[in-house]
């Protein structure tokens, strides 16, 4: 099980324990959909290029990065947030560093793409299919040396029938690729021929697929998101999926990578999704074929993002291009609706203060204000329990014989008394999928991943580092998650504790018995999450801790009567 599977689930476990006690289930607040099963069909007779398979099976040896960099021409890739290379060979993009992403905290940037013939080999290309058109070895002629902002670059091969290919490449400052592809037919007769886009990638990368994190095959297609009925299993398994659609895109994504074919959005498309030998998988879309007259040029613009998933920029191509659920290329899960405004408070949050710790304390005290009319009455209701919990024993023990007659009378003690015993839950389950929803943001959000908090924070989406295995930082060792308890953790445990004190004790023993030790288990449970969701569990206890505090001066429990 994945260290995003186990999470999840204790999240959930987590705030269905808080709510209703043990019986209840993470199925119950969140049943996982039932899959679309797409329509399979064969990839057809078109060959598109990619990485060719290898003689029987066989799977080459895998070369060092500049071995391969080096033994091709290259048009060089510089913006203020990309650098790398265009393989002239090919007319492939298959050389790109994320500047100003690192690995880790203090690593390398990140490759997202890497040329056929080295490691995790991944890289993209557009071309044409048909008489005369280039192969997939083709040396294509670059018309300046450096592709940068503003400074776009022309790519132009001729056939033999002199037919005249060229790919018009610009790129922003971003991550978005535009290319324009142009074919003028200088010869004496007319041409048929197809235009195509491709990603091709050799394995699967770092990040697991699961189901509330999807990665690899993705793609919106005539309007639908496909994540579970389109996957590296699927292919694998069942063979090539073919689709058809206006517009949309496709491609393959990471957790917080992304590499999507973006076609023209008025165009009829073919998308494909395929599987070969030496764990290779690629998705491409192909254009029905159009005739070339002689004399004639044939223009069409297509795109490629190819970086991180940074919302704005994902909701830009959205909005600026039609390009239609762009914005779920980010794996929001199932309460998406919640996620991304979730998100985008924090976002406004961060704009003010510049952090995101004091963005997640300022976003628990706007969720706590808007329920706070709710949890008041939940605290009102609670305190007159302590008040008549006496009361309540002693019906309990008066009638522990006839369990009929003892509800009934409780009953009508909460009813006299104005008491709801379970005022208490509504406040927890408008939270639980705000919990969710948070957990999902620090889980996938780029923006947030490697972000500071405060003193020894320094990454909100990982746990806490500073635990007693290695002396609270006086050793330099970050023990696994799965042992580690952090400073934040028990901070929460001890925040939970007292939060439990000030609550009407259970007059059932063993449910007495589970509450005392229920915030030493969450204490343990919670140190392996982010400690950007600590932070906002521990701010939420204190907010309770201060309300309950004041509800109780205000409800003070009688003095006990006298002994007779």
């Amino acid at each position: 099980m994945t260290t995003e599977n186990r999470n999840l689930i204790l999240a959930v476990v987590l705030s269905a324990i808080v709510l209703f006690g043990w019986s209840f289930v993470s199925e119950r607040f969140f049943p996982a959909p039932k899959p679309v099963v797409p329509q399979s069909a064969p990839a057809g007779d078109v060959s598109l290029p990619g990485q060719p398979a290898p003689a029987s099976g066989a799977v080459p040896v895998a070369k060092s990065l500049p071995q391969v960099l080096g033994a091709t021409q290259r048009v060089r890739i510089e913006t203020p947030r990309l650098e790398g290379s265009i393989n002239l060979v090919g007319a492939r993009l298959d050389d790109l560093i994320l500047r100003d992403h690192m690995t880790a905290l203090n690593g390398a940037p990140v490759r997202l793409f890497a040329p056929s013939g080295a490691r995790n080999a991944y890289f993209a290309g557009h071309g044409w299919v048909g008489a005369g058109a280039p192969p997939v070895d083709a040396l294509w002629t670059a018309s300046a040396p450096m592709l940068s902002p503003g400074k776009p670059v022309t790519l132009s091969w001729s056939s033999p029938a002199n037919i005249r290919f060229e790919l018009v490449v610009s790129v922003d400052e971003n991550f978005l690729f535009t290319i324009t592809d142009r074919v003028t037919n200088l010869g004496t007769t007319t041409v048929n021929l197809r235009s195509f886009a491709y990603v091709n990638r050799t394995g699967r990368g770092k990040d697991v697929n699961s189901f509330n994190l999807h990665v690899g095959p993705i793609a919106v297609l005539d309007g639908t998101l496909k994540e579970g009925d389109i996957n590296y299993d699927k292919l694998r398994d069942d063979g090539p999926l073919t689709f058809t659609s206006t517009g949309g895109w496709l491609g393959i994504t990471d957790k917080h990578w992304l590499a999507a074919l973006i076609p023209n959005q008025k165009a009829a498309i073919e998308a494909r999704f395929t599987a070969s030998d030496g764990n290779r998988y690629q998705t491409d879309w192909l254009k029905p074929a159009i005739m070339i007259a002689p004399g004639t040029t044939s223009i069409d613009t297509s795109r490629l993002y190819a970086g991180a998933k940074e919302a704005r920029l994902l909701n830009a191509v959205r909005d600026d291009f039609g390009v239609p659920l762009f914005d779920r290329a980010i794996a929001w899960g199932w309460f998406w609706f919640i996620a991304q405004p979730i998100f985008g408070v924090l976002q406004w949050l961060y704009g003010m203060f510049g952090n995101y710790a004091a963005a997640i304390v300022g976003l628990t005290l706007i969720v706590r204000a808007i329920l706070f009319p709710i949890a008041n009455k939940q605290y009102a209701s609670m305190a007159k329990m302590r008040i008549f919990a006496p009361k309540m024993k002693e019906l309990q023990e008066k009638y522990k014989d006839d369990k009929a007659k003892q509800q009934a009378e409780l009953m009508e003690l909460y009813k006299k008394e104005k008491i709801n015993p379970l005022a208490g839950c509504l406040p927890i389950v408008l939270q639980i999928p705000i919990f969710y929803a948070l957990y999902k943001v620090l889980l996938i959000s780029t923006e947030v991943r490697h972000q500071p908090g405060f003193l020894w924070i320094k990454d909100l989406s990982a746990p806490d580092p500073l635990t007693p295995l290695n002396l609270f930082g006086l050793i330099d060792w970050t023990p696994p998650s799965v042992i580690a308890l952090g400073i934040l953790p028990i901070i929460l445990g001890v925040t939970m504790w007292a939060q439990f004190k000030l609550n009407p004790q259970p007059m059932d023993e063993i449910q007495a018995k589970v509450f005392s030790i229920m915030p030493w288990i969450f204490m343990v449970m919670m140190a392996p999450f982010a400690a950007g969701l600590q932070i906002y569990w521990i701010v939420n206890n204190l907010i309770s801790i201060a309300q309950q505090w004041f509800l109780l001066r205000k409800h003070p429990v009688p003095a006990p009567a006298p002994a007779k």
